[in-house]
């Protein structure tokens, strides 16, 4: 099977330096999803069919987790655990003010209600101190986001969570790969999810997502949502398909083309995490003590083992969206996470918030700014990402 593109006059030039390619990652693995994909096409199925099946198996085997269930979206995996997790209408889940909407949509698309916690100036996550002040008699669950590089402080929200009878339902989205004293992120409560949109650590041709968890009875009832409410055997068994629903569920089921190319992408996880990190150290040397550049990633040692992983390189900026600006201009593509706080956000505007509500969360949108960071990038683009930068603070001008 050939894959041919016809580039189309109209179409703008690319960026000299885009946000985001697999390009080269793609054709160097071509001949496994090729494989993939004939074996998906001999087989006749292609939603929650036998590649989706060797997916959940295969991931299991990465992360640890007991269970792993593949679903069509990280927000589903979000919506579908929380529900299999004892999410009652009205119940509150704290989540952190500065996150992916999906976070808090999420508490909304489950039944629940959303309570805004601030968040670490350092690691972005849920800050314990804040947390405290913000539950009320109707927190249920807590919700710690993992962003960037590294775990939110899990020991201690889990003994926040015990200490008020919480229970954690980690949005690990973007943590695949991330473990703490070898256990993997999303493993620390009731589960956690993963997202394969195809700019993740672990990315997909398009969405995909997964919940895991060590809770056999939360497993099989993602497993039931996920397929219309139906128990019992559903992936690659259409047979049953019009059997009983036993709880109202959705149509959540993971395609068989995206599992086939994480199947592959899979056998190079590992080496393209060690990229990662590569190319955010030659980011760290090059820019450390940039005049104008107020924080770079900074991993927070906590004592004993932890294994962080760079999915993005965010820096926070004076005069973070003329910066931005000037990027753009050189043919640098950059990102803003997130360019509103999820308390501001209008979807949310009935729970009364105002500005200055959660004052880290609020700072961190109005100068965070992501670098470009993947595994094709070049460290020939890290150093004319890094001069850019240099040269916009000094007021020097592009380089040639």
């Amino acid at each position: 099977m050939d894959l041919q593109h016809t580039v189309d006059p109209r179409e703008p030039a690319p960026a000299d330096v885009p946000f985001f390619t697999q390009a080269e990652s793609f054709s160097a693995l071509w001949p496994r999803i090729e494989r993939h994909l004939s074996e998906m096409f001999e087989d006749g199925k292609f939603s929650h069919g036998t590649k989706v099946a060797e997916l959940e198996r295969a991931l299991a085997a990465y992360t640890g987790a007991r269970h792993v269930i593949g679903v069509n979206s990280g927000t589903d995996a979000l919506v579908l655990l929380l529900r299999a997790a004892g999410l009652r209408p009205g119940d509150e889940v704290v989540v952190p003010a500065f996150s992916f909407v999906a976070s808090a949509s999420s508490v909304v698309l489950a039944g629940g209600r959303p309570v805004f916690a601030d968040i670490d100036p350092v690691t972005y996550a849920l800050d314990p101190a804040s947390v405290e002040r913000v539950l009320t008699p109707r927190c249920r669950f807590l919700m710690p986001v993992h962003l960037f590089c590294q775990l939110a402080d899990v020991e201690r929200l889990g003994e926040l969570a015990e200490r008020h009878g919480l229970t954690v339902v980690e949005d690990s989205a973007e943590a695949i790969g991330m473990r703490r004293e070898g256990v993997h992120a999303g493993l620390f409560g009731a589960g956690g999810v993963l997202s394969f949109f195809p700019t993740k650590t672990l990315g997909a041709i398009g969405d995909a997502g997964a919940v895991l968890t060590d809770d056999d009875e939360i497993a099989r009832t993602v497993d039931a949502l996920r397929h219309h409410g139906r128990f019992g055997r559903t992936i690659a068994d259409f047979t049953t398909i019009n059997t009983s629903s036993s709880l109202p569920g959705c149509n959540s089921k993971m395609d068989d083309v995206q599992a086939s190319v994480l199947l592959a992408k899979l056998t190079r996880l590992d080496a393209d995490i060690a990229r990662r990190e590569a190319l955010a150290d030659a980011y760290n040397r090059r820019l450390a003590g940039t005049p104008g550049i107020l924080r770079l990633p900074t991993v927070v040692a906590r004592g004993g083992t932890a294994d962080p992983v760079f999915y993005v390189y965010l820096i926070e900026a004076e005069r973070r969206d003329e910066l931005a600006g000037h990027l753009a201009a050189h043919g640098v593509s950059t990102e803003t996470y997130y360019p509103s706080p999820l308390h501001l956000q209008p979807c949310f505007a009935e729970l009364g918030h105002q500005p200055g509500d959660f004052p880290v969360a609020e700072a961190a949108c109005a100068r965070t700014l992501a670098l470009p960071l993947y595994p094709d990038l070049t460290t020939e683009a890290v150093d004319r990402v890094c001069d850019l930068v240099q040269d916009f603070f000094s007021g020097a001008g592009a380089r040639p």
